[in-house]
């Protein structure tokens, strides 16, 4: 079957598959109706930052108070259903998804619709643990599930959760290095990881890792590491160059192609990406020019941004930043397609989320990026963080990232998109991003 042009990507069947299984197997919980949801994923690290698995967060597009799947059993079971098939597509296959099961949802054997070897089941601080549910959870660790136990502090109470959790996250945010010792040294006598979460700074990692823990949650990775005087290697500033060659609004197929067909890497690694068995072509494509009709110029131009973006990568961390930067690429694209306002073209909005962490990526400061980039005045304001119209998108984008849904759900009413439009245009960019980065 042909690829559609749209995307220049056919999607394996694995996500649809995952989605059919576990949609079925919770087909008997009591949600009244479907409705499409918003899954965040915020990834968790190892010490070595390489990607270990994300937590899924959840909200329901519209007419849910809840902020996230903590509120309620449904809740839990949509999240499995939804957000568990967006996981599925993620190409690296042994990366762990947390999620958040409420009381009742350890209880009635929910998890069991979820494979043992990629699911963590997360225990949420709000869960009492009674006999039934240390009881039930002692059934799921000996099925073969990780369980987590989510934001400790330290309380009193908690001891027969402590005794089977296989991971224990500590939210660091706020506390003083001496806390977090402090509560380090009360989990020390547990056979269990630490995770800390809600890791927002450089220092906050660089302490909990030579304290011990195992898994780091939190967004200090999007932060550039800034090493004076360091400066771009030739091979970046290469990439750079033909990153500034596909700004312009005018470029047409033939200079993309020509600008591909210059670089014997970006050739072969096009010539490749059609020819593989995932868009299922009859007959091979040969050559630079088949490959840029086949595409088409815009699908084409994502392409190769994304291909000069990854190019861009030095520093660790900066994978899951090129991903995270496809994803919003495209979602900002799709969903300047759906808006009602603002005077933002989908091209330009795709670059603007593409460039969004660039300078973690080359770990220099954005103003400095920025004036190597044709760039237009209101773009780089918003991505140096000041005012503009075209920094309402980034703020949207990473609210929805963060699982802050109130603020991006106001977000999408100012720009004029329905927040269902939307959940479905952020889920599409998720597995886009996922198949698109190489």
């Amino acid at each position: 079957m042909q690829a559609s042009p749209v995307s220049g990507l056919k999607l394996s069947g694995s996500g649809a598959d995952a989605r059919s299984r576990v949609t079925a197997a919770v087909a008997t919980t009591e949600l009244e109706s479907y409705e499409p949801v918003f899954v965040a994923r915020q990834p968790i690290f190892t010490p070595e930052l390489v990607v270990w698995g994300y937590e899924l967060l959840f909200r329901r597009s519209r007419g849910a108070p809840e902020a996230n799947v903590v509120d309620g059993h449904a809740a839990t079971a949509q999240v499995i259903a939804d957000g568990y098939a967006l996981v599925q597509e993620e190409p690296v296959s042994d990366r762990k998804a947390l999620i958040n099961f409420s009381t009742r949802a350890l209880l009635d054997g929910t998890a069991r619709a979820l494979p043992t070897d990629r699911v963590v089941i997360e225990i949420l601080e709000s869960v009492e643990p009674t006999s039934e549910v240390v009881d039930a959870c002692w059934r799921l660790k000996a099925a073969g599930y990780l369980i987590a136990l989510d934001d400790y502090v330290g309380s009193a109470g908690s001891e027969p959760l402590l005794a089977l959790a296989d991971i224990v996250k500590v939210d660091v945010l706020g506390m003083t290095a001496e806390r977090i010792e402090e509560v380090v040294a009360q989990l020390q006598p547990h056979d269990c990881a630490l995770l800390a979460e809600k890791v927002e700074e450089r220092a906050a990692f660089e302490h909990t890792r030579e304290l011990g823990f195992s898994f780091f949650q939190g967004y200090f990775f999007s932060k550039p590491e800034v090493v004076p005087g360091r400066k771009i290697t030739s091979s970046q500033s290469s990439r750079l160059r033909l990153l500034r060659e596909t700004s312009g609004a005018h470029l047409d197929i033939d200079a993309l192609a020509r600008i591909i067909a210059s670089d014997p890497g970006l050739s072969h690694r096009l010539l490749r990406h059609l020819n593989s068995a995932a868009f299922g072509l009859r007959v091979p494509i040969q050559s630079i020019g088949q490959a840029a009709a086949y595409l088409g110029r815009s699908t084409l131009c994502h392409w190769l941004r994304v291909v000069l973006l990854s190019d861009l990568s030095a520093t660790p961390g900066s994978e899951e930043a090129t991903r995270i930067a496809t994803q919003r690429a495209r979602f900002l694209h799709e969903l300047a397609g759906h808006a009602r306002t603002g005077s933002e073209s989908p091209d330009s909005l795709f670059m603007l989320g593409l460039l969004s962490l660039i300078d973690v990526m080359l770990g220099q400061p954005m103003p400095e990026v920025c004036r190597q980039l044709p760039l237009d005045r209101g773009h780089r304001a918003a991505l140096c963080g000041e005012p503009s119209e075209a920094g309402v998108w980034l703020k949207l984008v990473r609210a929805l990232e963060r699982g802050e849904w109130d603020p991006a759900l106001a977000m999408l009413e100012e720009v004029g998109v329905a927040p269902e439009a939307a959940a479905g245009l952020y889920a599409e960019a998720q597995i886009w991003a996922n198949n698109a980065v190489p």
